[in-house]
């Protein structure tokens, strides 16, 4: 790994520093400047007589690191920290900066509408932060980025919010919108202050909200341009209704459980006519029925056919227990047997086109027969392999029933009560309660119930009031999905999507549903301009009356739909261009659009007009059914492309202990909780918004993300550690200025020069990780132990340090943007008022690529490691080393961080850490007895492959005779009360 070969270099470069040079020096115990040595003695006699005095004289020739930079910051300490550096670097500024600046790029990262229907939580903190990530990081590199923040502020549960103060009965729209506003904006103006808590950039003075009146009149000009092009209708057909909130649903608004109860039940639908060799069985045996299965016998009554497949076989079977007759697919005889508890003895096989022609007696209203029909949505993976088919409460039901021009009857209410239509028995009744058992008693007196069973299974409930929904037919305004779904699958096909494994369910969503139910019968939303006769119920709905009513929208909001005089709405021109009769003649429409329409049509409200498409759409995954869906669904209708170039799909936050965060389990994390702590601070300490941050940069997105105690000290601890980090970096430039004193890359040594390479080869592998949307893999390098280690223990030159000090903050920048700020104040050669995030991402240099050099420094951490093997519990710097090396490529590369044949002070020296490094073609003979060996090999490749040498190498470790210096305390003195030659030189301010 990167991070790792950097640590392996930095352990005997830091030990040991260079030759003193002013502004290139930097190791804090070791490294001087000219100018901490100008009232030392310049004569060498002068600084030998010294040496025996005190070895505390030499502590002010020595630079020891220091930065007003504090190492920790805890507590209300660290809240206010962030606040203060919020405000004094801009933070409210920033996004207006960078949109003002010239930038040959633009990114847009279309910001998914929040609902305003509640307080800031984890699922809020996620999302936003996630996006703010990758906006900071692409303005770093210089691109302008698109961001308007917006939030969903219609619908039924703000609408029911609104009811639960002002009560249910006797309201008018206006009193229910006026209210539902008020409770829209004040949950706006709390997740807004969250967000720019947290951080994130945005012009949060000029945001997006559905119920603006541009926004609404946006919206109506792309529902026009869909209505002209007949993809809008209105019609009669089953839809999701939710009783408990007496409105249609579209699939989007459906939550499925999973452990929903119903009582199936398998009711007999006795055969009237029959096909000839049906007939032979009944003339010899009896009466033939028709077995079918359904767990929602309610809707019995409603039933206008059975429905068979075409291509299957079906068996007539008796019933060894009571001789009945029935006719079920072939493949479910054995399974049905079992089921129940009998024998059944096939006496007849017939194919499904067989069966056509074929009628049968309805169970529960006398006289009445329904047809046998083919279908291909027959399953026979369950049930009895012939379906019970109503088309007024099923989607596939009614696909029947268009096909062969069946009834559809409608029993049931928007309560979800039976109607007088359903016969005085079951009339008011609760379909989904004792409606149901009342049919299933119904089944039982007339000898039609087989078996009744309860049954677990997945169920659509209305995702607000978690109640259960039922279908049924309505008049409603639809979206033909069918025409559009080609043409969506193919620009799809040209969508980013992260993860891929998303795709496959965007595309299962589209397959779905063949329409899209828009209307809703409620007043908190954007009204359909539409307009019925009196007389006929015919709508009037065209160009011109949609245009100038999104006119007026734009002018003075939705609301004027109930405020103003029908003539308004409806003027005498509109009707002219619209061939209508006189105004009274109409009234205006009461229905509003579903909010996925509302928040589907944001492309068209909130991007540029010259290009309304989205580099990236960044949402959770319930989004795959909701904003992505409608989102491309309108903007495939009106401009036969994709909103978006790019999607990614993140999964949601759960507890520590993987549940679903619920009030009722009180399992909740609050994020204002985390940034400024709990009512207890021992038990809810404050971590800050870069913890946060932290925690959604660190987490895999693409998979359930928990968060808790545990989770949060993580983060904590990984930037306390890089705080440490850059503290050191700090400390160690004090009085260095990069502008003035920076050292050309040529004349660093070849370890400073070997640094800069891995540091170029970090900066690509952040710049990617970030490009990738994933923050994860740039967090992970810089958590590796290994990273820390490099930065630490350092290098030999000042211009080095700075390069990774500026380009650590920079690239921590996009997660952590308070500390990054925070650094940037204390760090050297920046102009006072100037700002990390006005400054750049990370500046790396082609000619820091050495990859020759790569091999050379690697080489000898290779023979390094191997000594430091050969001396467990012992302390390198005490020995002495003879590296063998046979003439070659590995030798030439020694040679080159070693010019002569042996020192104390090369850069071969201090990559070994040990008092002297000799480097010879074989060992000597006389070796000392104590002398320990070792050796190994090293692979050389470079130039791709093209040059390969595998080099073996002996190392042997001699103990020193040598002195410690008292002043830069390595083993290089003649004796203990004497500089060693380097230190000598630096006291006496040589060069």
């Amino acid at each position: 790994m990167l991070l790792w070969r950097i640590a392996a270099v930095s352990k005997s470069v830091a030990r040991w520093g260079p030759t003193a040079r002013r502004g290139a020096v930097l190791h804090p115990a070791l490294s001087f400047t000219s100018s901490r040595c100008q009232n030392v003695s310049s004569t060498e006699g002068t600084a030998q007589r010294e040496v025996s005095q005190n070895a505390g004289q030499y502590r002010d020739s020595v630079l020891l690191p220091r930065t007003e930079f504090p190492m920790k910051l805890t507590g209300q300490k660290l809240v206010d920290r962030e606040m203060q550096i919020q405000r004094e670097c801009g933070f409210s500024e920033l996004y207006t900066w960078q949109r003002a600046r010239k930038a040959k790029k633009e990114y847009c990262l279309h910001d998914g509408p929040p609902y305003a229907n509640g307080d800031p939580h984890m699922g809020h903190a996620l999302n936003k932060i996630l996006k703010d990530i990758r906006n900071r990081f692409e303005m770093l590199r210089g691109r302008q980025v698109h961001y308007v923040p917006g939030w969903d502020c219609h619908g039924l549960p703000i609408e029911l919010k609104a009811l639960g103060e002002l009560g249910t009965t006797g309201l008018s729209p206006m009193q229910i919108r006026q209210k539902a506003r008020e409770f829209a904006e004040g949950a706006i103006a709390r997740q807004r202050a969250a967000f720019q808590r947290w951080g994130v950039m945005a012009d949060w003075d000029n945001c997006y909200y559905t119920f603006d009146g541009s926004y609404e009149a946006a919206q109506l000009r792309i529902f026009q341009e869909m209505h002209s092009k007949g993809l809008i209708y209105q019609d009669y057909k089953p839809v999701f209704w939710s009783p408990s909130s007496r409105t249609a649903l579209a699939e989007a608004e459906l939550q499925y459980n999973p452990q929903h109860k119903s009582k199936a039940i398998y009711a007999t639908f006795t055969l009237a006519m029959l096909p000839p060799e049906m007939a032979e069985v009944a003339g010899e045996l009896g009466t033939i029925s028709a077995l079918v299965w359904t767990t929602q016998p309610w809707t019995i009554p409603a039933n206008q056919a059975v429905c068979f497949m075409p291509n299957a076989q079906y068996s007539v079977v008796k019933r060894a227990d009571s001789s009945q007759l029935l006719l079920v697919a072939s493949d479910r005889v054995a399974s049905l047997a079992i089921l129940l508890g009998t024998e059944l003895e096939s006496v007849g096989s017939f194919t499904g086109a067989q069966l056509e022609g074929v009628v049968c007696h309805h169970p529960t209203i006398p006289g009445k027969e329904v047809p046998l029909l083919p279908a291909n949505h027959v399953n026979m993976g369950k049930g009895t392999g012939l379906v019970h088919t109503a088309p007024a409460h099923g989607m596939e039901d009614y696909s029947v029933a268009s096909d062969f021009k069946l009834p559809v009857e409608c029993m049931v209410d928007e309560e979800g009560r039976f109607t007088e239509l359903a016969g005085p028995e079951l009339c008011s009744q609760y379909v989904m309660g004792e409606g149901n058992d009342t049919v299933i008693s119904m089944l039982k007196a007339v000898g039609a119930l087989v078996k009744e069973e309860e049954c677990v299974h997945s169920y659509p409930y209305d995702w607000r009031t978690k109640q259960p929904v039922v279908i049924r037919p309505s008049k409603q305004w639809f979206i033909n999905i069918t025409s559009l779904k080609d043409k969506a699958k193919e620009v799809l096909a040209k969508v980013r999507v992260m993860p891929e494994s998303a795709r496959g369910s965007l595309l299962a969503q589209l397959d779905r549903r063949p329409y899209w139910c828009i209307s809703r019968q409620r007043s908190w939303g954007v009204p359909i301009p539409v307009f019925y006769h009196k007389d006929t119920g015919e709508p009037l709905i065209n160009r011109h009356t949609v245009s100038h009513v999104a006119q007026l929208f734009s002018e003075k909001g939705s609301d004027c739909w109930w405020e103003m005089p029908l003539d308004s709405l409806l003027p005498p021109e509109v009707l002219l261009k619209s061939k209508a009769g006189d105004v009274t003649q109409y009234v205006r429409g009461d229905d509003v659009l579903d909010i996925w329409f509302d928040s589907g049509t944001s492309w068209a409200a909130v991007l540029q007009v010259s290009n309304p498409t989205a580099d990236v759409y960044v949402e959770g995954k319930d989004q795959i059914g909701g904003w992505f869906q409608s989102s491309l669904l309108t903007s495939v209708a009106v401009q036969k492309k994709a909103p978006y170039k790019a999607l990614v799909v993140h999964d949601f936050v759960v507890s520590e202990k993987g549940d679903k965060m619920s009030k009722s389990v009180g399992n909740i994390v609050d994020p204002d909780t985390i940034i400024n702590g709990g009512e207890d601070l021992n038990v809810s300490p404050p971590y800050g918004a870069d913890v946060l941050r932290w925690w959604v940069a660190k987490s895999n997105v693409f998979s359930e993300i928990q968060i808790g105690p545990s989770a949060l000290t993580s983060a904590r601890d990984n930037i306390s550690k890089l705080r440490s980090t850059l503290k050191f970096l700090l400390g160690n430039l004090q009085g260095f200025d990069p502008r003035t004193q920076a050292v050309d890359p040529k004349q660093m040594h070849y370890i400073d020069q070997y640094l800069l390479h891995l540091l170029r080869d970090y900066s690509i592998k952040m710049t990617d990780a970030y490009s990738d949307f994933d923050a994860g893999r740039a967090t992970r390098c810089l958590c590796d132990p290994g990273f820390h280690l490099f930065v630490e223990l350092g290098c030999s030159c000042q211009t080095v340090l700075e390069e990774i000090l500026d380009g650590l903050t920079r690239s921590i920048a996009p997660i952590l943007p308070h500390l990054a700020e925070e650094v940037y104040l204390h760090a050297p050669g920046h102009e006072e008022g100037e700002t990390l995030f006005k400054s750049g991402w990370i500046k790396s240099s082609p000619v820091w690529r050495r990859p020759g050099l790569e091999e050379a420094v690697e080489g000898a951490c290779a023979i390094r490691d191997s000594f430091l093997s050969s001396i467990p519990g012992h302390n390198a710097a005490e020995f002495e080393l003879i590296i063998e090396i046979e003439p070659g490529l590995l030798f030439e590369l020694m040679e080159s961080l070693q010019e002569e044949p042996s020192s104390s002070f090369s850069q071969l020296t201090e990559l070994m850490m040990t008092a002297r490094t000799t480097l010879t073609s074989a060992l000597p003979r006389d070796l000392p007895a104590d002398a320990l060996i070792s050796k190994g090999s090293f692979l050389i490749n470079l130039e791709g492959g093209v040059i390969r040498e595998d080099s073996a190498y002996q190392v042997a470790a001699v103990p020193t005779s040598s002195a410690r210096c008292p002043r830069c305390r390595r083993y290089t003195s003649e004796s203990p009360d004497c500089l060693c030659s380097r230190c000598q030189t630096i006291l006496t301010g040589a060069q």
